[in-house]
């Protein structure tokens, strides 16, 4: 019998019924990790997998990630096991520590099976940039369209069925884009509300720890058991008291008022999205919400992405700082000097997208540029945050789709005039609001258009992960869509 393809719950009550072992749930997973075909992997950890799940003899009846198998994105450090953030410039980084989100899945016995690629230091959207090249969509046997980015290598896997639950990070919308290309739950939880100690930075005001599962309710059970307070680690991260996450999903959805965004829905030009966008607001009615349209300065939405290129790259460029061949990084041989040294690590090791945007952050922020740039930047964020704050004032939750397109077609046959195309620009970058303004967020499917999921996105105020989750269990079983992966893989 095969174990693949099962939701954390599932393989929960198989685990404590002693139906199968973590050894047997582990050997499974990394027999079928050998045979993918999407370029979803920088490490496969089998003998670190094997030997811990094989520890594992009594079942844990209380603890739903006892014995479970799961990934993580590359650009969170695990002591022992190689790190690379799909970079040249740390082809050889083994951490000696682990990421806080690492150890408390330890500390629950899940078991780390493999770490996944990921765009480069997790800077860009498309899957296409890490160091061993492009990650595919599963769905799409063809190699035509990407899972999306930069979370590519755990969306591509959770998708495929091989493991029920995967690490990624957030800083636009970098898992819950690739959730809606592959048919997954994406959940980014507020700022703060996970400890980001031992995940590279991008840019930190924007980084969250996020992940996939394939159940709304599984969800709600890794993010009690990631979230919680880290004094020594991380000081952004919040003391707040964890919620019973998953005992408080049931779906109840009545007398909450709902936001659609007039502006965002305009621009959707898939008809796949339409017919689906519409199915969510009858089924939100249905289950006795109400919804409404609000208006979105279209300016603002439009000044998303410039913002976000603005902001984040600028972080980037003073985070990234000490990758110089010197603190870390490749020392290419027969420098002269420090600054030789430097040069050649920083030239060689890194590929030319992350170098332009290392320019583009360095420009913004020359000191005769501050103003115009950085600073502005910060203002016209300032702005997004209060209007979208000022609608959830007033509602519960503001439900958008996570993309324009059912697929991901942006392979290079695409014209820089569609990609800056002003309703593509919104339509394609709106869930930075989120990580703008650090609101929690998830992407659930609602759709299966010519073989291809989509999905649907839902976010609320701060803190407020519950309604969250609520609103996203009371859609996933009116669509049905519960579980849904790609079976066979990429074949």
């Amino acid at each position: 019998m095969s174990y693949l393809g099962k939701t954390i719950e599932e393989l929960h009550s198989l685990l404590v019924n002693k139906e199968v072992t973590p050894f047997e749930l582990a050997k499974e997973a990394i027999e079928a990790l050998k045979k993918d075909t999407t370029n979803a992997l920088e490490t496969i950890c089998e003998k670190e997998a094997l030997e811990f799940a094989s520890s594992l003899s009594e079942p844990e009846v209380d603890n739903l990630f006892w014995g479970i198998p799961y990934v993580a994105k590359d650009n969170y450090a695990t002591k022992d096991i190689l790190t690379t953030a799909s970079s040249d410039i740390l082809f050889d980084y083994v951490p000696c520590f682990d990421a806080t989100v690492i150890k408390k899945l330890k500390d629950k016995k899940a078991v780390l099976i493999a770490k996944s690629t990921l765009d480069e230091l997790a800077m860009g959207g498309t899957g296409t940039t890490g160091h061993k090249g492009i990650t595919y969509n599963p769905y799409d046997p063809t190699h035509t369209y990407k899972i999306g980015g930069s979370s590519c290598g755990s969306a591509s896997l959770v998708a495929q069925g091989i493991i029920p639950f995967a690490l990624g990070s957030d800083t636009g919308d970098s898992v819950r884009k690739p959730a809606s290309y592959g048919g997954l739950v994406g959940m980014k939880p507020t700022w703060g509300r996970i400890s980001r100690f031992g995940l590279f930075p991008f840019a930190p005001s924007l980084d969250h720890v996020a992940y996939f599962t394939r159940s709304v309710k599984d969800a709600a059970a890794a993010l009690e058991i990631l979230s919680g307070k880290d004094i020594e680690h991380d000081a952004t991260c919040s003391t707040r008291e964890v919620e019973n996450y998953y005992s408080l999903v049931n779906g109840n959805i009545k007398g909450k008022k709902i936001a659609f965004i007039k502006e965002i829905n305009a621009h959707i030009v898939d008809k796949s999205i339409v017919e689906a966008m519409n199915k969510v607001k009858e089924s939100l009615i249905k289950l006795g919400a109400s919804v409404e349209e609000v208006s979105f300065d279209e300016k603002l939405l439009a000044s998303i992405y410039p913002v976000y290129m603005i902001i984040s790259c600028a972080e980037a460029t003073s985070n990234n700082a000490n990758l110089d061949g010197i603190k870390f990084g490749l020392r290419v041989g027969d420098e002269s000097s420090y600054q030789e040294v430097m040069m050649k690590a920083r030239t060689q090791g890194f590929s030319e997208y992350i170098r332009r945007r290392f320019v583009i952050g360095s420009f913004s922020l020359f000191k005769e540029n501050q103003e115009e740039l950085f600073l502005r930047a910060q203002k016209i964020r300032h702005l997004i945050v209060n209007r979208v704050n000022e609608i959830l004032n007033d509602y519960d939750a503001i439900v958008t789709p996570c993309a324009g397109s059912v697929k991901n077609p942006y392979f290079g046959n695409d014209s820089i005039e569609a990609r800056l195309n002003p309703g593509t620009v919104i339509v394609e970058n709106h869930l930075t609001i989120g990580n703008f303004a650090g609101l929690p967020s998830i992407s659930i499917p609602v759709g299966i258009d010519e073989g291809f999921p989509f999905d649907a996105n839902i976010m609320t105020r701060a803190f407020d992960e519950v309604t969250c989750f609520n609103v996203a269990y009371a859609l996933e079983n009116e669509f049905g869509l519960k579980n849904i992966y790609c079976k066979g893989g990429n074949k």
